[in-house]
């Protein structure tokens, strides 16, 4: 059984994925994006944290950051295309299927990012908060 976290995670990467189809969401890249490759969007954990503790249940905060990427002379409609649609997914149910207590977004950068000629990156970051088992985090709290 996966902790509650990686569930959270796989039901994101599919609700992203089925809304922006057939954009590609990687999932903590380990290889650079190609310059080949069209737009994508990028899901980032920046971490993972402890809000409170009550009796045998523990409160969670999962800090996400998605980057929607996209190049060329259309890049920044692309770009956003692609960040409104993911926006969209994952404040639709901000439950996520009975598994989170609450989504909210903490910011975004609607700036092109210039670490590479010709690509435009734009980055949110969202909040996600759910409840495990202190001793068991494949446990719903």
């Amino acid at each position: 059984m996966h902790s509650v976290r990686e569930r959270l995670l796989r039901e994101i990467v599919t609700r992203l994925s089925a809304a922006i189809a057939p954009i590609p969401v990687l999932r903590m890249p380990a290889v650079p994006v190609t310059r080949e490759a069209g737009p994508a969007l990028l899901l980032f954990v920046e971490g993972d944290g402890i809000t409170a503790h009550a009796n045998h249940l523990v409160d969670r905060q999962l800090t996400l950051r998605m980057v929607a990427l996209a190049r060329g002379a259309d890049a920044f409609d692309a770009a956003d295309q692609v960040l409104v649609a993911a926006h969209a997914a994952l404040l639709a149910d901000p439950n996520l299927g009975g598994l989170a207590i609450a989504v909210r977004e903490i910011d975004c950068e609607w700036e092109a990012d210039d670490a590479d000629a010709g690509a435009v990156m734009l980055p949110a970051r969202y909040e996600i908060r759910y409840r495990t088992h202190a001793l068991d985090l494949t446990q719903a709290g």
